[in-house]
């Protein structure tokens, strides 16, 4: 059994994904924001960052969508949420979630916390700079994807997909949205046929893109 600490449409997302796919028993524990329950001393006794996803694995707490989103494909390989180990593919997979938390997920981090860069709201030079290096990933994926997709590891669907459409889920609402991009909308519209996706947006409540 898995505790999933999450909030909807967070990063906690890809882990909630993963879980669906798998199909192991777990339990949801909302974190709720509005109360800034991230940060009353029982969550933080569990992540001491104070911020979502924790997964409680065997009773031992852990975090990091990407570290736990490999976790979960490792312990349930029948999944096949990741290729073999010592396969060319698990090489592909490993360098693809590395490279999604490293670039994307950090910049996001700026892009939606200011205050992250000492600052309470972005000068338009440095949103601007936000904005064009988060485009440049979507347009080395989006080759990456033209040339070899349609997902991730070709034409095989892993749990590299699912991180890289929650992070295109995230810039639904900026000037250029990762759909716009014709491969990554594809790889898009394939993860959100899944029933995993349209189960997780019945769980915790979501509409839209």
């Amino acid at each position: 059994m898995y505790t999933l600490y999450y909030s909807p449409g967070t990063a906690s997302m890809v882990v909630h994904l993963a879980l669906l796919e798998i199909g192991a028993p777990y339990e949801l524990r909302l974190v709720d924001f509005d109360r800034d329950a991230q940060h009353s001393d029982e969550y933080l006794r569990l992540n001491p960052r104070g911020i979502v996803p924790t997964l409680v694995i065997d009773g031992r707490p852990r975090n990091e969508s990407a570290a736990l989103l490999t976790m979960l494909a490792e312990r349930h390989p029948e999944a096949k949420l990741i290729p073999p180990s010592g396969t060319p593919e698990r090489e592909a997979w490993l360098q693809w979630v590395v490279y999604l938390s490293n670039t994307l997920m950090s910049a996001y981090r700026f892009w939606f916390y200011p205050a992250d860069l000492g600052m309470a709201e972005h000068t338009p030079d440095v949103r601007a700079a936000l904005q064009k290096k988060i485009e440049a990933v979507w347009h080395l994926l989006d080759a990456q994807l033209a040339k070899d997709g349609p997902y991730l590891l070709g034409a095989t669907f892993s749990g590299a997909d699912l991180l890289l459409t929650m992070l295109m889920r995230w810039s639904r609402n900026m000037p250029r949205p990762a759909t716009e991009w014709p491969a990554l909308k594809q790889l898009a519209d394939l993860v959100r046929a899944r029933p995993s996706w349209k189960k997780l947006y019945e769980l915790e409540g979501l509409s839209g893109w």
